[in-house]
């Protein structure tokens, strides 16, 4: 009681008499029956910046049906693609319309337009909040704008002197030249209104030009989660020291020729890779490395030759880290993977399963035989000076800790379970283990583990012996959790890189699925995992992104009777030929939860999405029945202990 009574006596400082206390539980019942707010959840962006920021800006397509719904009697369907493209991006929008103007020599023309916007983003922005508190919505204006968006807001435009008040205020902000500042501020606050929470199940970066600029696109978002994804461990890793994981980063963004995102966004020094792939791959023709030539550099501008050299020199590199780690941590169980040792150098084939597999490519200078995951001096220093360059790059470092910030292995929203890739199965449907030490993990222990584990590469640190191995073997867990046989985040059999450089054999290249991917298609699968993480069979979901789904081979993004939802719809241009489409949104409102499959996205030529209705709810989700619901509900039987202890006198009130 007494530590109840400590408690109550804090609380009573935010709340220090009996009417503050029913204004709050007044004010917390009244939200606990407002519907509960639209979250959006994504998956497998893949770096690729302007394709994702549209989705972001446009709501899926939310925010042009809601266009729609309140102007579709009042403008032709014109005024409303230019509204829905001023509010995606006002300031290209702005600029391009005050050259029209200005190119016409009538800069009232322009003034006037900015009026006319600012009606119609305020009706707007009136229209995606109704169902919000006027407190939330305060949270999500810019303080400098709050006393002015909340007038504009409230103001009742059938009564004549509030349009009066109403004009004064519009004519007034565009008169002094804060129209333009004005339009920019509601065009964001409808973006932020329109999307009340965001989760990213995964993979935000490599093979797309830029996930460091959709890396600064989420930090602007308050309430954000990030489910990590393999992709994104493997750039923790380089951050964290593991050099494999360095090589990885830098393998991948090579093959998809991506010199900008590395040299002039991350500030990764490649000129001594350069300068090594050079001298030592300097007459060989690296055919089986040249870049993907999706995108071009903007400022590096690097020769597909060099670039096939430099992809190779670091291909080689990782294959020797990789054996290292294998080499060190039996546990991992990845001998499979320990490829160099096979190659016959005199036959130039690869002796693997009893067989002979000719070699693509049957140049390798650096090996020898004798000890073929030994590094060259070399390629030692090599090696450390791109892990200096991502350990001190200071736009990494601020979003590695946005990623720990805001992100984890898995998480339980409302009822839906969220990860990245899988729950490691058998083939009989039993959760699958990994022995840490002699102890054995599965299930929703083996994803603590691994959660737990990576939180410890970042931030373990200190002179403590234990605690430094501690630090080491959770900075190598990060390559496995990139390719593990039993990575949660990879979820396949094995990795097959090696075999896709180097040899033609289908069945070589050929990576099995965890069993997961199958038997997830089963609601009583999908029912059992969800009872693992403590969550409802009947009112419980699962939503993972990590494998692309073939829409146009048939395959739907929801399985198991709707239980499981896949939205990795194959964002990354790589993919949108075996997918058919171009990334998925799940959205989860009051009313539904739907599924909006997206067209390839085409600058200046944005195609609305198809959305499915999956579930239906009615009548409508309260945020009662929300996990922010359970919270408002505790704080509300808080505040009346709070009422009672001043009735009796345990507290005295102020």
């Amino acid at each position: 009681m007494a530590k109840d009574i400590e408690y109550l006596r804090l609380l009573s400082r935010q709340f220090p008499n009996r009417q503050s206390a029913v204004t709050e539980i007044i004010n917390l019942n009244a939200i606990l029956e407002l519907p509960k707010g639209t979250e959006y959840f994504f998956s497998d962006i893949h770096g690729e910046d302007k394709a994702f920021i549209h989705l972001l800006r446009s709501s899926s397509g939310m925010i042009r049906s809601k266009i729609r719904e309140l102007f579709g009697k009042s403008m032709a369907e014109r005024e409303q693609s230019e509204l829905a493209a001023l509010i995606y991006y006002p300031k290209r929008k702005l600029k391009k319309t005050e050259r029209e103007f200005l190119s016409e020599e009538d800069p009232e023309g322009f003034l006037e337009w900015q009026r006319l916007s600012i009606y119609r983003l305020i009706r707007l922005c009136r229209y995606v909040s109704s169902k919000y508190t006027r407190s939330k919505v305060r949270k999500k204006i810019p303080k400098s704008y709050v006393y002015i968006i909340e007038e504009l807001l409230q103001v009742d435009e059938t009564q004549d002197d509030k349009q009066i008040y109403y004009r004064s205020i519009v004519n007034t902000i565009v008169s002094i030249g804060s129209g333009k500042n004005l339009i920019t501020v509601l065009c964001d606050l409808i973006h932020n209104l329109s999307i009340d929470s965001l989760h990213i199940i995964g993979d935000i970066f490599d093979r797309g030009p830029h996930p460091d600029l959709v890396m600064e696109e989420l930090r602007k978002y308050k309430d954000v989660d990030i489910e990590w994804g393999n992709h994104d461990i493997s750039w923790i890793g380089a951050f964290c020291g593991n050099t494999a994981c360095v090589c990885n980063v830098v393998r991948i963004a090579l093959s998809y020729n991506h010199f900008d995102l590395l040299e002039d966004s991350y500030g990764i020094n490649l000129r001594p890779l350069s300068m090594f792939a050079q001298e030592v791959y300097g007459e060989d023709p690296c055919s089986r490395f040249q870049p993907h030539l999706l995108d071009e550099n903007e400022y590096d501008s690097v020769s597909p030759e060099l670039a096939a050299r430099m992809h190779k020199a670091i291909a080689i590199i990782q294959f020797k880290l990789e054996g290292q780690l294998i080499l060190r941590h039996p546990e991992y169980e990845m001998e499979d993977r320990l490829l160099l040792q096979r190659i016959d150098f005199a036959k130039g084939v690869l002796s693997l399963y009893g067989k002979e597999i000719p070699l693509l490519d049957k140049s390798f200078p650096t090996l020898d035989p004798s000890d073929p995951y030994r590094l060259t001096p070399a390629e030692q220093k090599l090696v450390d000076t791109l892990a200096s360059s991502f350990r001190h790059s200071q736009l990494l470092k601020k979003h590695v800790r946005f990623l720990f910030a805001h992100g984890q292995l898995y998480k339980i929203v409302n009822q839906n379970l969220l990860f990245h890739g899988c729950i490691p199965l058998r083939k009989d449907g039993s959760f699958d283990e990994i022995y840490i030490r002699g102890k054995s993990y599965a299930g929703r222990a083996l994803m603590d583990l691994f959660n737990q584990k990576i939180r410890d590469a970042y931030f373990l640190h200190g002179d403590d012996p234990e605690e430094a191995r501690d630090h080491a073997e959770a900075v190598d867990l990060l390559w496995y959790l990139w390719c593990g046989k039993r990575s949660p985040l990879f979820g396949k059999s094995r990795i097959a890189t090696f075999e896709r450089y180097f040899t033609e054999d289908p069945e070589l290249r050929h990576e099995s699925m965890n069993p997961y991917y199958a038997l997830s298609a089963s609601r009583e699968t999908v029912e059992r995992i969800l009872q693992e993480f403590g969550i409802s069979p009947e009112q419980g979901h699962i939503v993972n992104g990590h494998v692309p789904v073939k829409e146009k081979e048939g395959e739907l993004p929801y399985r198991a009777d709707g239980k499981l939802f896949v939205i990795d719809g194959g964002l990354s241009r790589s993919y949108h030929q075996k997918t058919g489409i171009a990334g998925y949104t799940m959205i989860f409102n009051s009313r539904s939860i739907a599924i909006a499959s997206h067209k390839p996205f085409s600058e200046g030529h944005e195609s609305s999405p198809k959305v499915d209705i999956i579930q239906h709810f009615d009548p409508r989700i309260r945020v009662a029945d929300t996990d922010t619901g359970t919270m408002l509900k505790k704080q509300i039987s808080e505040l009346e202990e709070l009422l009672l202890a001043y009735q009796e006198g345990l507290i005295s009130e102020s």
